[in-house]
């Protein structure tokens, strides 16, 4: 056969294939809501009828006779018969695995954890099913963290709605016995109610903080803060209270670290910690504030206690809004900086990382340790 002549028979293979092709592309395009398996059929059974056209194409131009004709055919037929045998079992095991990753996508829906390791017929598939578990296990995890919030929120009302009744009761009944003539040292009564008053007024603010803090709308005025002045006139703000708990309140640090920093909001930071230890330390224990510079040039304060340190269940929630390290309701220990709703630490965290900083908690022997990285200039500013 000479070159024209194959060029020739290549042309008529080439116009049979693209008009199969095209008719394979309307019947699958009417045929989408179809089995995935009927489609591969479609596309094996296309295959052939191009080579059975062309080949009849080349008979008819006589260059092929009759009697090889069958016998290609006949091959083809063949060929056909296995090829869509092939793609029905090919696309037997793509909707069976379809069909389980559809049943892995409802399970999710459901809260139900997937299981990975299941087998599949390509690799694509298996990458599916892989993303679809480690998905499954970051809502797993997205829902256990969304459930903690919640039960922080019911318990922070229960608590704040516990907190603000119990004043306002003291508060009605010395204002009743005022009205009634009974109070018989009224200049007393006068100083209870104004003292309760601040507490309430403590958690209000509070509360306001955090949420200026939650809804992202605390803003910082930073300027330039040393921390040693810093923690000096927070250790001699709390000073008599601390005595008057019989702790000793000692503050420490480098003179010379300053850091960029908003000292209102780090000045909250500071006391709430070191409150925080004043409420849970025995009578005659230290506490120790102290600032200095780490290896990596940044700055940490440090709040050491002899409180006995926290449970390492309780570790992960010191930081959440409304925990408590103990469920004491008396004035003695609800009476705080942070107005005794369990808001001080939240308070911490939240003005800690909008100075881009970080604080962790961990136990010492007798106590526990808070430390709070601030970098000289944070990312915000």
């Amino acid at each position: 056969m000479s070159l024209a002549d194959l060029a020739v028979v290549s042309a008529m293979a080439l116009g049979c294939a693209v008009v199969v092709g095209l008719v394979s592309l309307v019947v699958l395009r009417f045929m989408s809501r179809a089995s995935l398996v009927l489609q591969l059929c479609v596309i094996a059974l296309a295959a052939v009828l191009s080579i059975a056209g062309g080949m009849w194409l080349a008979a008819t131009a006589m260059f092929v006779t009759p009697g090889d004709l069958t016998v290609l055919l006949s091959v083809a037929v063949i060929a056909g018969v296995v090829s869509l045998a092939l793609a029905a079992v090919l696309g037997r095991a793509l909707v069976r695995n379809s069909r389980q990753l559809i049943a892995d996508a409802r399970r999710i829906g459901t809260a139900e954890e997937l299981e990975g390791g299941a087998r599949h017929s390509n690799n694509e598939f298996a990458a599916l099913a892989d993303e679809l578990s480690a998905t499954s296990r970051r809502l797993a995890e997205s829902r256990s963290r969304e459930e903690r919030v919640e039960n922080s929120r019911r318990e922070l009302v229960a608590w704040i709605s516990h907190d603000l009744r119990t004043p306002l009761a003291g508060i009605r009944a010395m204002a009743e016995s005022l009205e009634d003539g009974m109070a018989s040292e009224p200049a007393r009564y006068y100083a209870q109610m104004r003292t309760q008053v601040d507490r309430m007024s403590g958690m209000v603010d509070d509360l306001n903080e955090l949420s200026r803090i939650h809804s992202g709308s605390l803003r910082l005025s930073l300027q330039s803060v040393s921390l040693y002045d810093l923690i000096s006139d927070v250790v001699a703000e709390l000073g008599p209270f601390a005595q008057s708990r019989s702790i000793g309140l000692v503050g420490d640090g480098a003179r010379e670290l300053t850091i960029l920093a908003d000292p209102r909001e780090l000045s909250r930071v500071v006391g709430n910690l070191v409150m925080n230890s004043i409420q849970h330390s025995p009578a005659g224990s230290p506490i120790t504030v102290s600032a200095r510079e780490t290896d990596d040039g940044n700055a940490m304060i440090s709040v050491i206690d002899a409180a006995g340190g926290i449970p390492e269940k309780d570790l992960g929630r010191v930081f959440e809004a409304g925990w408590r390290a103990s469920n004491s309701r008396t004035p003695e220990t609800a009476t705080s900086r942070s107005g005794g709703a369990g808001l001080g630490l939240a308070i911490v965290q939240g003005i800690v990382h909008a100075h881009s900083g970080r604080v962790v908690v961990q136990n010492v022997p007798g106590g526990c340790r808070f430390d709070v990285f601030l970098p000289k200039i944070p990312v915000t500013a």
